[in-house]
């Protein structure tokens, strides 16, 4: 089972990364080793985190072949209700300081959008993945182009989500830091690498070479074009200057500001945007990168605990942390939430140091935790509420 436990283990650093933006100190550009982990993790470890959610979805659904009849009709009722407890949690997040930088209620659409898609093959996803990954972001532009203030406002007076919590339909189809319409990408991918058998040596090739190939694609072309058309002097031209970026320490800053979708001001007035790979752009070229290297580091880690049993006992109490991620994802929320004198995200405190005590506070918690229950507080809680699946005939 070292596929799953590499699973686990790419979790696990995906919620290490949302720690790092959360709470780790903004990254220089130009920097050392340090600052280029930390940008890496802005939006990728997100990304990493929606692959393996769709893989997840396999783990349900059946991982390859499709669970039919009375099992399939279960199975698609425990993603229902695992969507309607993520939709409350999320939604319970966005309602405090942290805002619409939480992930959680964003999930619960995803996992919805997904349940037609659950009986398809591996080459189906992997063609449908694709397809969204060229299409979505030019129509995603396209269609927040149309939006006005007005017309926003008044789609929000409608949408009991947004007079609760902010971040109504509008946000999670569209307009949010992980709009479903071009973040279902991610999604599909990941159920499409959860029907591929990942011990097949034949597999393990070929993601060997689509990985790193989409990781050149994405940000290498995007790196060319934006040269060679003068784009990335006219994105620069309306980025904030660099003294502005002080601004993150300003609890006053809204989570994610400096995390806008394509066509907001920071990748300025036109479709510019369109053609960069940054984090949270929703551009072909950083849906495609960042499903790169989502998938190098999935196979990576899949590959090196088949191989050397001495480092999947070394990383026993990180696989733990994976074994959790949705307990400590809400649990890091609320530890910000109760830093004193925060009131916003990232804190005024972010720094390595605050950064290393929540990574190392997670893996002690999860590995003496994993020590007497097989799943953490909140995974149980869940795990729980979909046995109500079992009623459907």
């Amino acid at each position: 089972m070292a596929r799953l436990v590499g699973v686990d283990l790419a979790r696990a650093l995906a919620v290490f990364g949302m720690f790092a933006v959360h709470v780790g100190p903004f990254p220089t550009p130009g920097g050392g080793v340090g600052d280029w982990f930390l940008g890496l993790a802005s939006g990728r470890a997100s990304a990493l985190f929606a692959t393996l959610a769709g893989f997840s979805l396999m783990l349900i659904a059946g991982r390859r072949e499709p669970k039919t009849g009375l099992a399939g009709r279960q199975a698609r009722a425990r993603i229902v209700i695992r969507a309607a407890i993520l939709l409350v949690l999320g939604t319970a997040l966005a309602m405090t300081n942290f805002g619409g930088a939480g992930i959680l209620n964003f999930y619960a659409l995803y996992f919805l959008l997904a349940l037609p898609l659950l009986r398809l093959r591996a080459r189906t996803l992997a063609t449908i993945a694709v397809a969204l990954a060229v299409v979505t972001p030019q129509l995603a532009y396209g269609l927040r182009a149309l939006l006005t203030e007005s017309l926003v406002k008044t789609i929000d007076s409608y949408d009991p989500l947004a007079r609760l919590s902010g971040v109504g339909v509008l946000d999670l189809l569209l307009t949010g830091l992980y709009p479903a319409i071009t973040w279902m990408t991610f999604v599909v991918t990941g159920m499409a690498l959860g029907r591929l058998d990942l011990t097949s040596g034949a597999v393990r090739r070929r993601l060997a070479v689509v990985g790193p190939a989409l990781i050149a694609f994405g940000y290498g072309v995007s790196w060319l074009v934006l040269r060679v058309t003068g784009g990335d002097q006219k994105i620069m031209a309306g980025m904030p200057d660099m003294k502005d970026f002080d601004a993150m320490k300003d609890p006053g800053m809204a989570a994610g500001a400096f995390d806008m979708p394509v066509g907001s001001g920071l990748w300025g007035p036109d479709a510019w945007g369109l053609l960069a790979a940054e984090p949270h752009t929703g551009s072909t070229f950083d849906l495609i990168g960042s499903i790169g290297i989502a998938i190098t580091v999935l196979l990576c880690l899949t590959v090196a605990l088949d191989r050397l049993p001495w480092l999947r006992r070394l990383a026993t109490p990180i696989i733990a942390v994976g074994t959790m991620s949705l307990t400590l994802y809400v649990g890091h929320i609320l530890v910000i939430l109760a830093l004193p004198g925060e009131s916003a995200t990232p804190p005024q405190s972010a720094s390595a140091t605050l950064l290393l005590c929540f990574v190392l506070g997670a893996t002690l918690f999860a590995a003496i935790w994993s020590r007497f229950f097989r799943r953490g507080p909140l995974e149980y809680l869940l795990n729980g509420a979909t046995k109500l699946a079992n009623r459907v005939r």
